[in-house]
């Protein structure tokens, strides 16, 4: 079959979307940097302009930054929800054998930047950014891997996938448990009583999302009002977001054989429908299968899958360009009390990212291999696996968010924290950018040659 009708597994669309996002996601970035540089307190102002939703049921008053961080994210994360709920039950993490790589891999690319971090003996409030270097940036890592071709074999595209959405589920349990702050306990009960509800509703197939919506609308609101100083402050918002996407039905109303049954009765009967006299208009008749069609092409899809899948390019084009240009506006001219521009926290986020998740990722894959508990790809060197390590020290959106949640009290530390960000995963991406080039060029040779010899 010619390529270009070949359809695309979700995996495939999932790369795709996220790889080709990125280039809005760079726009969005300089546009924020040029901005903050030019004028840093304009920048500044905009992004805390306040804003309130107040009526009978709510009242919520915050910042643009905390709508954005605390409300498109909330979003992003929920997808981020569906995408592991959808790999671990029918996708890349479903069998031990194939997520016992990108689980260790990812596990290693957590532990050991943090490590290294902590290696630094930063004092203060620079401590609580620990967590700013285990993130890794699924759009850009995605992105530059799409730069190498097809000299990268769709195994290492899972693999790096995988690993990135292990990572992201990390990135959530440390969110949920280090950066959050002191708990309306209430709110959190409160909270817990309708996930269970959405829970109950999943487990009985109830696939009406107008319920799941409405819950996870007050869910949501309840996660945000959960700290004790205010809106924000508690228990993260984008944990509701990940939460509620776990409760999202996975199965189909209809199951695959009755579709496959029903599709072909539907065009069987619309064959057999008389055409009206104009050619142009569809009669009645012909009307109604058509609408019966949809209705069971509906219904083959999983809820899960429906949404995952109208929400990509709202995320994609929408939140994280935003997210971007409200958060990656880093000054580049001094606003510590010394003058220095970067500091010895920056060093130790780009370090930590370049050098940690290198070490990391290659490392526990190693062990993971060597002892016989995950298989490496075939024709794949240890030293591709250390250019995928590289990529992985790309954190960039999701260490920014981090950073943003570690000090948003402290902006000069934010924002000498968004250098070491900048800095480190600028030097990650053009490393393992090269290193990939140089590494599979080798392993594509090994390949044909074994071929050959075949």
């Amino acid at each position: 079959m010619n390529n270009i009708n070949r359809l695309k597994t979700p995996f495939e669309e999932f790369t795709d979307f996220f790889s080709n996002g990125s280039t809005l996601l760079i726009i969005s970035t300089l546009i924020a940097v040029v901005w903050a540089n030019l004028n840093y307190h304009n920048y500044e102002h905009f992004w805390h302009s306040e804003i309130e939703i107040n009526n009978a049921l709510f009242n919520i008053k915050m910042g643009l930054l905390h709508w954005i961080n605390d409300g498109l994210m909330a979003i992003f994360f929920f997808v981020v929800g569906l995408e592991i709920k959808r790999e671990l039950l029918a996708g890349e993490l479903s069998t031990f054998k194939q997520a016992s790589l990108p689980i260790f891999a990812a596990i290693g690319g957590i532990i050991v930047p943090i490590i290294i971090y902590m290696s630094f003996g930063l004092e203060g409030n620079a401590k609580g950014g620990w967590g700013i270097p285990m993130a890794t940036d699924i759009a850009f890592s995605l992105g530059i891997l799409s730069l190498l071709g097809k000299r990268v074999p769709l195994s290492l595209k899972v693999f790096l996938t995988a690993l990135a959405i292990v990572d992201d589920l990390g990135a959530v349990i440390v969110i949920a448990i280090f950066y959050s702050g002191a708990l309306n306990w209430t709110y959190i009960f409160i909270a817990a009583i309708l996930l269970s509800i959405l829970v109950v509703a999943n487990l009985k197939n109830i696939q009406n999302l107008k319920i799941y919506t409405f819950l996870g609308f007050i869910i949501w609101y309840l996660f945000l009002q959960s700290g004790l100083e205010g809106p924000g402050t508690g228990l993260h918002a984008t944990i509701a977001g990940v939460l509620i996407a776990l409760t999202i039905p996975a199965r189909p109303k209809v199951a695959v054989k009755s579709f496959l049954e029903h599709i072909k009765s539907s065009l069987n009967k619309f064959q057999s429908t008389p055409s009206g006299d104009n050619e142009i208009v569809l009669t009645d008749a012909q009307l109604h299968v058509i609408n019966d069609i949809e209705y069971g092409v509906k219904k083959v899809q999983s809820p899960l899958q429906s949404i995952e899948h109208q929400f990509h390019g709202f995320i994609g084009l929408i939140v994280i360009p935003v997210f971007a240009l409200a958060n990656a506006g880093v000054a580049l001219t001094s606003t510590t009390d010394d003058g220095s521009v970067f500091t010895f926290l920056s060093l130790a986020i780009a370090v930590s990212l370049v050098f940690g998740k290198v070490i990391g990722i290659t490392l526990f894959s190693w062990i993971a291999v060597k002892s016989g508990i995950a298989v490496k790809p075939k024709y794949t060197s240890w030293l591709t696996f250390m250019g995928l390590g590289l990529l992985g020290g790309i954190g960039f959106t999701m260490s920014i968010f981090i950073a943003s949640l570690g000090f948003k009290a402290f902006p000069e530390l934010l924002n000498t924290a968004k250098i070491g960000v900048f800095i480190g995963s600028i030097a990650a991406g053009l490393a393992g950018f090269y290193l990939l080039k140089y590494s599979l060029n080798k392993d594509s040779l090994k390949r044909n040659s074994h071929k050959t010899l075949v």
